[in-house]
């Protein structure tokens, strides 16, 4: 076996180690059994809450399960085919397991990522929200590209993507756009996205065809649990009816029922434009303790406090990533210094390196070489 393989091979396998750790692998069988047998009393759905979250507990263990076991059978079959091409002098047969060893070297360490996502919140659905910044009209389009990269992302992994609400620029793109993501780890993978991201491009809004810089700004914060009790006071809120505006089409509701609640004392303001009135209302609620959540996450873990509080305003000297169109290609992170210049690619949608990226240097207080470590 080459030496480049069996690299690949030893780091496959430090994956699954350390995910078997991550899952206490040794006892990871028999809380499967204790699941199965709670999912098999028949007063269980009497408590619907209690059921789904029981549900969703069984799954994320089964998933789990079913990934340390595929990694682990689909590299010992590949090292098997190896072998076996090797004494068979059959060079195709080892060309493909080794390029299947390389690939599932790729998909182990994301896996392994995935593990490290053990935030309180990170396995939680998730609300996005975008807000263009300065730069007028040249930062309402760049806040319409944000959200259709964010979209496409979410679609890709075959996350659900629901519009909670959007208000248009006056000449072109959105001043703000609110989403709803639902899916498993959608928080986890996108709380790294919340900052402000910046944009230098030739502008296609100035006939003089100068270079622009545009800014908008990305708060990520989760959906909280029905099992999680946040308090709200009704006289700290006060609840405005009003006609909802969008530019129509797909992914834009325009109704005469959208609902914007303001929080008082923290001046958080969120806003739903569904079907009926009572929808937005509980939608707009569910997004007000949502967003208190967050606050309190914030004030227990000081790590992702200084993020937000970094943040600042969606203009100069506050950006987390930009993103150049002219005179050259590149996208790069600024905090973790991961880059690319396939900038089609990143405005398509394809955020997992810079994801995993962040994951890997700050997840939960844990590198990569602390958790194998543990």
């Amino acid at each position: 076996m080459r030496a480049e393989v069996q690299n690949a091979v030893g780091e496959i396998e430090k994956s699954i180690e350390l995910l078997k750790q991550r899952l206490d692998w040794e006892t990871a069988e028999f809380r499967l059994e204790e699941f199965n047998a709670r999912v098999e009393d028949p007063n269980l759905w009497d408590d619907a809450a209690a059921a789904q979250k029981l549900m969703r507990e069984r799954q994320t263990l089964v998933d789990a399960i079913d990934n340390v076991k595929a990694l682990a059978t689909d590299l010992s079959d590949n090292i098997e085919m190896i072998e076996l091409g090797e004494m068979e002098d059959d060079a195709e047969v080892v060309g493909d397991a080794e390029k299947a060893i390389f690939t599932l070297k790729t998909t182990a360490a994301e896996k392994e990522l995935e593990a490290l996502l053990n935030g309180e919140a990170d396995s939680n659905d998730t609300f996005l929200e975008i807000n263009s910044g300065a730069g007028g009209t040249e930062s309402c389009d760049w806040a319409s590209m944000l959200a259709r990269m964010y979209v496409r992302w979410a679609e890709k992994r075959g996350y659900t993507v629901e519009l909670q609400s959007m208000t248009s620029g006056e000449e072109a793109g959105i001043k703000s756009a609110a989403y709803k993501i639902t899916g498993h780890n959608a928080y986890g993978w996108l709380k790294s996205e919340s900052g402000v991201h910046r944009l230098v491009r030739i502008s296609p809004f100035d006939s003089a065809a100068k270079r622009h810089t545009s800014f908008s700004s990305v708060w990520v914060y989760p959906v909280v649990d029905d099992n999680i009790d946040i308090e709200v006071n009704p006289a700290d809120i006060r609840i405005d009816t009003y006609r909802s505006s969008g530019a129509g089409g797909q992914h834009v509701n325009t109704t005469d029922s959208a609902v914007r609640i303001t929080h008082n004392p923290t001046g958080i303001v969120v806003t739903s434009s569904e079907k009926s009135q009572h929808q937005n209302r509980d939608i707009a609620m569910k997004a007000l303790k949502s967003r208190l959540y967050q606050q309190e996450l914030d004030r227990r873990n000081a790590a992702i406090n200084e993020a937000h509080e970094n943040k600042g305003d969606a203009g100069w000297g506050n950006q987390i990533r930009s993103y150049v169109l002219q005179p050259y290609q590149m996208v790069k992170d600024l905090r973790t210094n991961h880059e690319t210049s396939d900038t089609k690619g990143v405005l398509d949608g394809d955020l997992d390196g810079f994801m995993a990226a962040t994951l890997a240097m700050d997840v939960s207080g844990k590198s990569r070489a602390d958790a194998q470590g543990e």
